[in-house]
């Protein structure tokens, strides 16, 4: 070998073979032009992972809430879906179930200690995975109870059926406040099921049955769910709460100007609460109306699209998403529920002794999901239909009557949804 050659040879080695491009995987996110931190701190997630590692590249693609889970649907039918799907807790069955996503194939010992509704299963598999949950609660003054000799319900012993029914009564008969309990009526849609399903399934109902998924039958219309259509009912013809033509403006200001005694509302809405009240502010456990304190569980979460070609690369990003300074960084930043913990403990709300630290205990203890069924995309509108329409002084009895009847010819009509 000359020289020359030699020189050549000793450079090129020098150099190194070329560095591999990275493989680059799409993620497709629900809250572009969020009003808070969220947007950012995804932006932040992704900058991050791919500034760890060389190869993998994810690129973020951000689609308003309410167009996003028509254009997963759109893109589905097209073979156009991204790697990394982020999809709504309750919906992820759907998902599955219609080939749009894939298992996740996590060790599940990694997602030891995490708040129940932020692992999305189905079949028995681990689909999805959130980085918060989120709460509702009883929100109210502790001088509003003690004004009128109410007691303050715990964990341990919340509030039975007749005790909260006297607390509206007695908070109406007063007549300091222009409704005794905010429901939030004016807000629809996923609102229903989320926030108001569980006092049916505290009475001993449900939308549906979860021992088969096959029926409503006598779940949805039985003697416990009527008794729950008959409470129902009542809170709006005894004027304990606004009705569904509600104002959205006092939705979200009507408890802090003393319009309303008590508001049914999640741990998003609690730091202005925190604000104006300061120490008098509390947030108080589902009432349990015979069958346990229950409240929803499941928010956004992340999982793998069923045609993505690089699974590893997306859950590798997943993996490196589920960490103690994700949780507390997206719970400091729009103040949802940390999901463990230990995250919990390195956040301002949360931890011991911060502002919103009952949100934690209330997910941890009554949290229940909704109906973890394909089906649900349907049952929840004929749910929120027909407590709508009761609310309106539809007929109880008929009303679920025809509401089981619609959720089971869904569920004929699909073959059972694969249960």
């Amino acid at each position: 070998m000359n020289r020359t050659l030699m020189l050549s040879c000793l450079i090129a080695g020098s150099l190194g073979a070329p560095a591999l491009a990275e493989t680059e995987l799409s993620l497709w996110y629900h809250g572009a032009g969020s009003a808070n931190a969220e947007e950012a701190l995804v932006n932040q997630l992704v900058e991050e992972f791919n500034a760890s590692q060389s190869d993998w590249k994810v690129v973020l693609e951000t689609f308003p809430q309410l167009a996003y889970n028509d254009a997963v649907g759109a893109a589905a039918l097209a073979g156009k879906l991204p790697d990394i799907l982020d999809v709504d807790g309750p919906v992820m069955p759907n998902w599955a179930w219609a080939g749009y996503m894939q298992p996740l194939s996590i060790d599940e010992a990694k997602l030891e200690g995490y708040l129940p509704g932020t692992i999305g299963r189905w079949n028995g598999e681990v689909y999805s995975v959130g980085l918060w949950d989120a709460a509702v609660a009883l929100t109210t003054r502790r001088s509003t109870l003690e004004k009128y000799g109410i007691r303050v319900p715990t964990l341990d012993t919340p509030w039975s059926l007749e005790e909260f029914n006297s607390a509206l009564e007695t908070i109406k008969a007063s007549g300091d406040f222009e409704y005794p309990l905010d429901l939030g009526m004016a807000w629809k849609g996923e609102w229903y099921p989320y926030a108001f399903s569980p006092f049916l399934q505290s009475f001993g109902g449900d939308i549906v049955d979860r021992g088969t998924y096959q029926t409503a039958e006598g779940i949805l219309n039985g003697d416990e769910a009527i008794a729950f259509g008959d409470w129902w009912q009542s809170l709006f013809t005894n004027g304990y709460v606004p009705g569904t033509s509600q104002d959205a403006a006092d939705r979200e200001t009507g408890l802090l100007e003393g319009k309303y005694a008590m508001s049914w509302n999640g741990n998003w809405a609690a730091l202005p609460v925190v604000e104006a009240f300061g120490d008098d502010a509390l947030f108080l456990p589902a009432p349990d109306f015979g069958n346990g304190s229950k409240i929803g569980a499941a928010s956004w979460q992340f999982g793998i699209s069923g045609t993505s070609e690089h699974p590893e690369g997306a859950r590798a990003f997943i993996e490196f998403a589920l960490q103690d300074k994700w949780f507390a960084a997206f719970s400091d930043g729009t103040g949802l529920i940390p999901v463990t913990a230990s995250a919990a403990k390195a956040t301002e709300n949360y931890k011991p002794g911060g502002s919103l630290e009952a949100f934690y205990g209330l997910s941890e203890a009554q949290a229940l999901v909704r109906p973890v069924t394909p089906g649900y995309i349907v049952q929840a509108k004929v749910f929120e239909k027909a407590l709508a329409d009761i609310a309106n002084g539809a007929d109880v009895a008929d009303t679920l009557d025809a509401a089981a009847d619609e959720v089971n010819e869904d569920i004929e009509n699909n073959s059972g949804y694969g249960h």
